[in-house]
C-alpha cells in the first residue's frame, strides 16, 4: 500500500483536527471533566487529553490502523477533519 504525499497530507491534518477537538476544544469538554472526575490531571490517563503530543500520538496509530484496514472510511473522515483543520488554521482558531 503506497501513500503518496498529499494523502500523507491530509491524514496529518485530520490527525492534527481530531487531537484539538479532544484536548483543546470546546465541544469535547463536557468529555473531558467527566473523564477528570475519575481520572484527575495528575492521573496519566486525566493528563492524557490535556496533551497534544500524547494524545496526537493515539490518534496518529488510529489514522493508520484505519488506512490499513477500512482505507476509503478513513480516506473520507480524515478528508472532513482535514478540511475542518485547514479552515481553523485560516480563521487563526
Amino acid at each position: 500500500m503506497t501513500l503518496d504525499l498529499v494523502t500523507f497530507i491530509i491524514y496529518a491534518l485530520a490527525a492534527f483536527r481530531l487531537t484539538r477537538v479532544i484536548t483543546t476544544d470546546t465541544i469535547f469538554e463536557p468529555v473531558r471533566e467527566r473523564i477528570w472526575k475519575k481520572f484527575p490531571a495528575s492521573h496519566g490517563f486525566g493528563y492524557l487529553i490535556t496533551c497534544d503530543w500524547c494524545t496526537g500520538f493515539y490518534v496518529s496509530i488510529l489514522f493508520v490502523v484505519g488506512f490499513l484496514l477500512v482505507p476509503v472510511i478513513a480516506y473520507v473522515v480524515s478528508l472532513v477533519l482535514s478540511i475542518s483543520a485547514v479552515i481553523g488554521l485560516l480563521a487563526g482558531r
